[in-house]
């Protein structure tokens, strides 16, 4: 994919010791679902993260 399709999704990470805070990262990805496997592939599979798209937030609904 080219970079024109990919967006920058924002997530907050939830890490295992719950002593520590949440972690907020990015990801350019072409989906909502590519982002997701970029972020498990990346912080394990079964993270706890919340993930969504600033530009897909602000659209109208």
């Amino acid at each position: 994919m080219t970079e024109k399709n990919m967006k920058e999704y924002r997530a907050m990470i939830w890490l295992k010791d719950p002593s520590q805070p949440g972690q907020r990262v990015t990801v350019l990805a072409t989906s909502l679902d590519d982002a997701r496997r970029r972020l498990e592939k990346e912080h394990g599979e079964g993270t706890v993260f919340d993930l969504h798209s600033e530009e897909d937030a602000n659209k109208p609904r």
